[in-house]
């Protein structure tokens, strides 16, 4: 999450882990939420700069990317639980 300073980061990855969390249908606590969405923006950040060669900017771009990286990373935990 390049250029939104670590307020932003926390506040992004606090929405995104909101939003993944009523997509995926879990119960997680703020925190969790915090660190699954900084956690999924930087995981699919790397994954769309190693594919594409760049990645979403702003705000909304990073909200968009740490919510599916959330929900990414949501998934791939409850494979790894069966």
């Amino acid at each position: 999450m390049t250029g939104i300073g670590w307020i932003g980061a926390l506040i992004i990855g606090a929405l995104a882990g909101l939003i993944a969390e009523m997509i995926m249908k879990t119960q997680q606590g703020l925190l969790m939420n915090i660190v699954f969405g900084i956690l999924g923006a930087v995981v699919l950040n790397a994954l769309l700069f190693a594919v594409f060669g760049t990645t979403l900017g702003g705000w909304i771009g990073q909200l968009i990317v740490a919510a599916a990286g959330a929900c990414l990373l949501i998934a791939a935990i409850r494979m790894i639980r069966r």
